[in-house]
């Protein structure tokens, strides 16, 4: 089954210098972007990540450091990338805990003012977890009856993260609209204002911390009864959008006193 788009849909993979997305850099970035006529477009960017790529790392996706050394930094791609995203709706594999996040970084690192609020983004890994709870490898095999061949490859792990979602949609054709919006909801991990979990909304929609001694507490609450906390978060090692979410918390409250 075809997806149904109203804007181009851009599935894309990271391949990265480890798991942290707050720390760790990419090193390949592959998007395929489909556009609501069915036509496709994609981009590979190897990256040079501008430090050393763990062996640990280098044995899953086999990129090394010389493989990178005389690529351009992300930094220098930032805007070939986000011309390629924007305007576009996002999808990926354990795309909403770690490959979004992680653009995200690397966007803000570089300057991108990087934002998804006017983006869906659809998490095939969590529609293929409430489903059947598998592997990407396990997915291809599983819905697509193929071997991955090139797993742990930027754009073989994007060109199979697109052909599962579309044979999602045949199998689950009952449970599932062939609309972005819904798979974006329904593939959502929670209700968060930012992409690490650190900020949520509760029932009332109000931001509220998630973890630490304030957890459950009314962020704007707490920058009124405890200033420094603020300023904590922001030199602490919270990712760079997290900080961005709690930054424009921070002057929507003041510009609400002002008014």
């Amino acid at each position: 089954m075809e997806l149904k788009l109203t804007k181009p849909i851009c599935f894309f993979d990271l391949e990265a210098t480890g798991t942290n997305v707050a720390t760790d850099r990419i090193v390949e970035i592959s998007i395929l972007k489909v556009f609501p006529n069915g036509n496709k477009e994609s981009k590979t960017w190897l990256v040079n990540p501008e430090r050393p790529i763990p062996k640990e790392v280098v044995a899953v996706h086999g990129i090394t450091d010389e493989k990178v050394a005389n690529e351009p930094t992300f930094k220098q791609l930032s805007g070939l990338v986000y011309e390629m995203i924007k305007g576009c709706d996002l999808a990926g594999y354990n795309s909403n805990r770690y490959d979004i996040p992680l653009l995200a970084e690397e966007m803000l690192r570089a300057g991108v003012d990087f934002d998804m609020k006017n983006m869906l983004a659809v998490d095939v890994q969590t529609i293929f977890h409430k489903m059947e709870q598998r592997t990407l490898s396990a997915a291809y095999k599983f819905y697509c009856g193929k071997d991955l061949e090139g797993a742990h490859s930027a754009a073989a792990d994007a060109e199979a993260t697109y052909e599962v979602l579309k044979s999602q949609l045949d199998r689950y054709e009952e449970h599932l609209e062939n609309d972005v919006k819904f798979l974006s909801q329904f593939s959502a991990r929670k209700n968060c204002a930012d992409f690490a979990g650190f900020i949520a909304f509760n029932k009332k929609g109000q931001e509220v911390f998630s973890f630490g001694k304030h957890k459950g507490k009314c962020v704007e609450d707490i920058f009124d009864q405890e200033p420094g906390y603020y300023g904590w978060m922001q030199n602490s090692d919270f990712p760079l959008y997290t900080k961005k979410v709690l930054t424009a918390i921070k002057l929507r409250k003041l510009n609400t006193k002002v008014k």
